[in-house]
Parts: structure tokens; C-alpha cells; sequence
């Protein structure tokens, strides 16, 4: 599996943790290094001081390489930078805004830029701005989401055209048969985050964690266009904004539903009802919690055998 997100990044496994908020803890950044993949803490759901002790805890947890995520529309973005240069951090994941501003300040303090993106526009646009590496994610990942509702199997070829830099592919992840797939459409590596944000080292609340390894197929949706694509599990509060949706609500109306800090309520504190339950598509085939070594042995297992068989399918 090693390729050169592992020689940039220096992991032993092309498997990047998605820097979920309320999820990616020290605690499930550092289980992932430590299994040999790329951990990042999420500073989304983070205020400085807290980064900064989850920081601190990561560098007593693990050796290997590890990142933070940063949203470049959080209100605290310079503060958090500040923190991220001042800490020594080697590598930084950044969304949600023009990568611009940011990058080469990171790359003066020696740091590795990889930014995500959702269309090949904004693929050739990072590249001009200089970053390391681009996440493209696909329409079927968990919470925020790009407008463009493109899937991951139409994403990652055009974006693989659009840009010579290395590609991880993001959004439905969900198997070593999928890595593959990836791959084989040209990314060099894979960022999952539904399957992480259920795992045993998640900060996620187990009432969480239990709704998501109860849903099926079609339980989760993308909604909330007026604010920021958001797609959720299907619960009381996503059924008040689907009908205000309905009714064309603006977006005013849509935050006095979902209240204050309503990701925090549904993933953090465990409320299943009226809580914002972000997740993925694929989160319909997990069916249990588990801790992340388990998980990343699962995924080098699935992959080796479809390795195995689709070159016994071509020869």
C-alpha cells in the first residue's frame, strides 16, 4: 500500500484519519499513528487552549507522524495557527476556505499543507496556491460537503487530470475493496472518517456511536444547502429542517431550528433526537465499535485479498 502519501507524509499506510469534529481526539489521532496511518486531531470543535492540550497529549501518545485539521472559516483561525506553528506541528489539513492565506506561512514554519477539496476547479486552485497534497472528497462523506454533490468515483479521476500533486481520495471510504477502487482511478491515498468517528477511541458519545451502527442504507441525507451542505443521520431535528426545507425556510429560520452548537449536542453529548448526527453513507455497513488497530488490520486485509483477486480475474 505504501506510495508517496506515505514517502510525504512518512506513514507506513496511505490511511488518513478525517479531522472530524467532536470525534478526532488525542486519543483517536494517536491510536491511528500509531497503526501506521496519518491521526489528526480535529481543531474544528477545539478552542485555542484545548488544542493545545490535545497537542501536548499527542506528543506523549505517539512518535509516529501525526496532523491537526483546520477549518479556515473558524472564527479563532489565526489563534489556532498560531498555536499549530508555535507547537511544532509537522503537518496540517485545511478546509472550508481559500487555502491561500495560510499555506506558505505554514510551509515557512517547515509544515506539510494538504487541503480538501470538492471539484477539480478547486484541485488546480490549490495546487496554484502551493499546497502539498489535495483531499478530494466526495458527495457521500459526513457532515459538511461541497456543493457540487459529485460523487467520489466520478471526483477523483478529474481531479487526478486536473492536478499532478499527490491525490487522497475522501467520502465513502469504507472497505480495503474501496481503497482499492480508489486508487485504481488514480488517488494515491484514501482519508476515512466515518468509519473512525465509531471507533472505541473515538470522543464521540456511545449514544453516538449506537445510533450510527444501527442505521441502514438511505438513513443518512444531505441537507441544510442554505447554510452548509451538511449531511446527517435521520432524526427528529433533521426531520424539522427537511420539511422547513420544503416549505423554502431561509437560512434564518433553518439556524433558529438547529438551535446553538447543534453538531456538539448530537455527536459530543450523545443527543440522538435533536442533535445534528453527522456521518457518511458507508456508515450503514458498520455494524459494530471497535478500536482502531483492529480496524486498520481489517482494512490491509480487505485490500491484499481484492489485490489478490482482481489479479486473478486479469490473468
Amino acid at each position: 500500500m505504501r506510495n508517496r502519501v506515505c514517502e510525504l507524509f512518512g506513514i507506513e499506510k496511505p490511511i488518513v484519519q478525517g479531522g472530524m469534529v467532536w470525534c478526532s481526539g488525542w486519543k483517536l489521532a494517536s491510536a491511528v499513528s500509531n497503526a501506521g496511518g496519518l491521526g489528526l486531531l480535529g481543531a474544528g470543535s477545539m478552542h485555542p487552549d484545548t488544542l493545545t492540550e490535545h497537542i501536548h497529549k499527542m506528543k506523549e501518545a505517539t512518535k509516529k507522524p501525526w496532523g491537526v485539521n483546520v477549518p479556515l472559516m473558524y472564527p479563532e483561525i489565526d489563534s489556532l495557527m498560531g498555536i499549530i506553528v508555535k507547537e511544532g506541528v509537522k503537518i496540517v489539513f485545511t478546509s472550508a476556505g481559500s487555502p491561500k492565506k495560510f499555506t506558505q506561512k505554514l510551509h515557512d514554519a517547515g509544515i506539510k499543507v494538504a487541503h480538501v477539496v470538492s471539484s477539480s476547479k478547486f484541485a488546480r486552485k490549490c495546487e496554484e496556491a502551493g499546497v502539498d497534497a489535495v483531499v478530494a472528497e466526495g458527495f457521500e462523506a459526513g457532515g459538511h460537503n461541497g456543493r457540487e454533490e459529485t460523487t467520489t468515483l466520478t471526483l477523483i479521476p478529474q481531479v487526478r487530470q486536473a492536478t499532478s500533486l499527490p491525490l487522497i481520495a475522501a467520502g465513502g471510504i469504507g472497505s480495503g475493496q474501496a481503497i482499492m477502487a480508489v486508487q485504481a482511478l488514480g488517488a494515491d491515498g484514501v482519508q476515512i472518517g466515518t468509519l473512525f468517528a465509531i471507533c472505541a477511541e473515538s470522543s464521540a458519545a456511545e449514544a453516538f456511536k449506537q445510533r450510527c451502527v444501527t442505521a441502514g442504507e438511505g438513513d443518512t441525507m444531505l441537507c441544510l444547502k442554505k447554510l452548509a451542505p451538511t449531511r446527517l443521520i435521520k432524526n427528529e431535528l433533521y426531520q424539522k429542517v427537511a420539511e422547513a426545507e420544503a416549505e423554502g425556510a431561509s437560512a434564518e429560520c433553518l439556524r433558529e431550528i438547529l438551535g446553538k452548537a447543534a453538531s456538539k449536542r448530537g455527536i459530543f453529548e450523545g443527543d440522538v433526537v435533536n442533535g445534528e448526527l453527522e456521518i457518511g453513507q458507508t456508515v450503514s455497513a458498520v455494524k459494530e465499535i471497535v478500536p482502531v488497530k483492529e480496524l486498520m488490520d481489517r482494512l490491509e486485509q480487505e485490500y491484499q485479498t481484492a489485490r489478490q483477486s482482481l489479479h486473478d480475474i486479469i490473468i
